[in-house]
C-alpha cells in the first residue's frame, strides 16, 4: 500500500533529514514511528503527504509514485489520507458540526451526505453530545476527538496521527489511543508518531525506530526502546 524505496532528503544547507529509508506499510496495518526530535519523523510524514519531494528514492502509494504527482493530482491523493495534528487545528469560529462539515465540503460532498455522516462520525469518537459546541467550550481531549472525526469523515484509506496525544493528560491519551485502535479495527491504515513510551508499549503493534534520518529498528510487536 505504502512503500518508501531508498528515500533520502538533503536540504540546500547539506543537512541530511532522511538517509536511504526503505519500508512498506500494508493495508489495515497500524504502524508507530518513534525517535528523538530531529530523527526524521516529521520529514518522513511530509514526504508521504507530498509536502516535500525526496532528493533520492521513490515513495509509492499503491502503484503511484507520489513525488511525480502534479498539483491537482496531489489534492486527489490527499483526500485518501486523514491527518490528526498535536495542536488540533480546529476553526475557532465554527462549532463541532461545522468543523467536520468543512472537511466534507472541501472534498465536494453533498449536503445530504454531510447531514448524515457528521453525527455518525461523532458517535464513533463518543462526542455526539458536543455537536453544537465551539472549540473554546471543549477540553483538550474533546478537541482531539473532533480532530480525529474530521480526519476520518471522508473515509480515507490512511490516517496519519502526528503526536496526537502530545498535549493531553494520561486519561485523555488512553482514550485517544483507543479511538485510533478502533479506526484501525474498522479497516483504516493508521500511522502514528509519538514520544509517549506508554502508548507504544500498550499498543503491541509494529514500531519503526528512527535515528539520524535512518530506520534503525523495525519490530513487528515493538516497544519504545530508545
Amino acid at each position: 500500500m505504502i512503500h518508501f524505496d531508498k528515500v533520502s532528503k538533503i536540504y540546500p544547507d547539506n543537512s541530511v533529514a532522511l538517509e536511504d529509508v526503505s519500508f512498506s506499510v500494508e493495508p489495515k496495518e497500524f504502524v508507530s514511528i518513534v525517535g528523538h526530535s530531529g530523527a526524521g519523523k516529521t520529514t518522513l510524514l511530509k514526504m508521504f503527504l507530498a509536502e516535500e519531494k525526496p532528493t533520492k528514492g521513490k515513495i509509492f502509494f499503491e502503484s503511484t509514485d507520489i513525488s511525480t504527482l502534479k498539483k491537482g493530482q496531489i489534492n486527489d491523493f490527499r483526500r485518501k489520507v486523514g491527518v490528526v495534528f498535536q495542536d488540533f487545528r480546529l476553526l475557532p469560529d465554527r462549532n463541532v458540526y461545522e468543523n467536520i462539515a468543512f472537511a466534507m465540503e472541501a472534498a465536494g460532498r453533498e449536503d445530504e451526505e454531510i447531514e448524515a455522516d457528521v453525527p455518525h462520525v461523532l458517535e464513533l469518537v463518543d462526542l455526539s453530545k458536543k455537536i453544537w459546541n465551539f472549540p473554546h467550550e471543549l477540553s483538550g481531549g474533546e478537541k482531539q476527538r473532533v480532530s480525529i472525526a474530521r480526519a476520518i469523515v471522508n473515509q480515507p484509506d490512511v490516517v496519519i496521527a502526528d503526536e496526537p496525544t502530545g498535549n493531553l493528560d494520561p486519561l485523555n491519551t488512553y482514550d485517544i489511543v483507543q479511538i485510533l485502535k478502533k479506526i484501525n479495527d474498522l479497516g483504516t491504515t493508521v500511522i502514528l508518531t509519538t514520544h509517549n513510551k506508554g502508548v507504544i508499549d500498550s499498543l503491541k503493534k509494529r514500531v519503526l525506530t528512527m535515528e539520524n534520518g535512518r530506520i534503525i529498528r523495525d519490530d513487528k510487536e515493538g516497544k519504545y526502546v530508545i
